[in-house]
């Protein structure tokens, strides 16, 4: 009998993974769950073009329904998954229903960081992750003058490169010494805050916020005795692995959900990819945990591989990618 594959998330790697599922010959049940009303889309270009308007909402997605038709997958969509079962291999969802799996593949990935400091909770304070928080975030930059960017990752530059070219005053803060610490060296930061500067993006490195102001909505960040004003407020301090359904469920997760190279958990029913993983990397002899789009894609096609019983190790070289202005940072290894 043919065995049902259950995809928990709705992004690239539960795409790539029903792709690689289908080639590959499995010609059992898919189901895809997502917690958002969407069809899976590309993210990457929420904090670029989407952002500045440059792109529409139907160029997003990563697939059509028709794709998902032919490839005879069950879709549905805005339901959260609230309970493995793994004894009796059984999901709990939100609606009230449930679903069976032989095979479960968590593709859930990542949720923003927040910042727990007063007024975190005023209007016009917003992450970025889906697209309805763009959505939210050009509502309210349309009858804005003046935005603060909260970190100087590949997020915030890339929202504050938006911003510019919408015209708004920006302002970054970034609680390191440099923008993109963490992921470059310091020669290509110097290069960025050049070019940022170069259209007006103010910068104040080593600054950590410790408040926002306002009665409502939000009128300034606090950085101690600084305050700097703002109509809009971007923040992007990075993202916390999406842990609670493993976790919940007795899987072993640590700095993410723990997969060994062939992207199975703890329980060899349940396979796991994307930003949520904590897997063993061949290439670098350590456990890595990448929020990447490229790393999603990669792990889900060998998770989907050794679903259909061809045995496959993850050991992809990662790359990665930033879109700011008319620059395009690339990065291998």
């Amino acid at each position: 009998m043919a065995q049902t594959v259950v995809i928990v998330g709705a992004g690239h790697a539960a795409v790539q993974a029903v792709d690689t599922l289908r080639r590959e010959g499995h010609t059992g049940p898919i189901v895809l769950v997502g917690e958002e009303p969407h069809l899976p889309y590309n993210r990457p270009p929420l904090s670029k073009k989407y952002l500045a308007g440059e792109l529409e909402r139907e160029r997003l997605w990563l697939r059509s329904a028709q794709y998902y038709q032919q490839h005879r997958v069950e879709t549905r969509l805005g339901v959260r998954v609230t309970a493995i079962d793994r004894g009796s291999q059984r999901l709990r969802l939100g609606d009230g229903g449930e679903l069976t799996y032989d095979k479960l593949l968590l593709c859930v990935g990542s949720q923003p960081r927040r910042l727990e400091v007063p007024g975190h909770e005023l209007a016009g304070i917003h992450c970025l992750r889906t697209i309805a928080d763009v959505d939210a975030i050009r509502a309210d930059l349309a009858g804005a003058r003046r935005l603060v960017v909260v970190g100087g990752g590949y997020i915030g530059l890339e929202a504050a490169a938006c911003a510019r070219q919408l015209g708004l005053e920006t302002t970054v803060l970034e609680m390191a010494d440099r923008p993109m610490a963490r992921v470059v060296a310091p020669e290509v930061s110097a290069f960025y805050v050049r070019r940022h500067q170069s259209e007006g993006v103010k910068f104040h490195c080593g600054t950590a916020v410790t408040g926002f102001a306002g009665h409502g909505r939000v009128t300034a960040v606090r950085c101690g005795e600084l305050e700097i004003p703002a109509d809009v407020v971007i923040v992007g301090v990075g993202i916390l692995p999406d842990v609670t359904l493993a976790a919940a469920a007795g899987l072993r997760c640590d700095n993410g959900v723990w997969v060994d190279e062939q992207c199975r958990t703890s329980d060899p029913s349940v396979y796991a990819a994307g930003d949520c993983t904590n897997h063993p990397s061949v290439r670098y002899g350590r456990r890595v945990r990448l929020e990447s789009v490229d790393n999603a894609v990669e792990q889900a096609r060998t998770a989907a591989l050794n679903i259909c019983g061809k045995p496959a190790r993850h050991e992809h070289v990662p790359w990665f990618w930033s879109d700011q202005y008319d620059v395009k940072l690339q990065i291998a290894g």
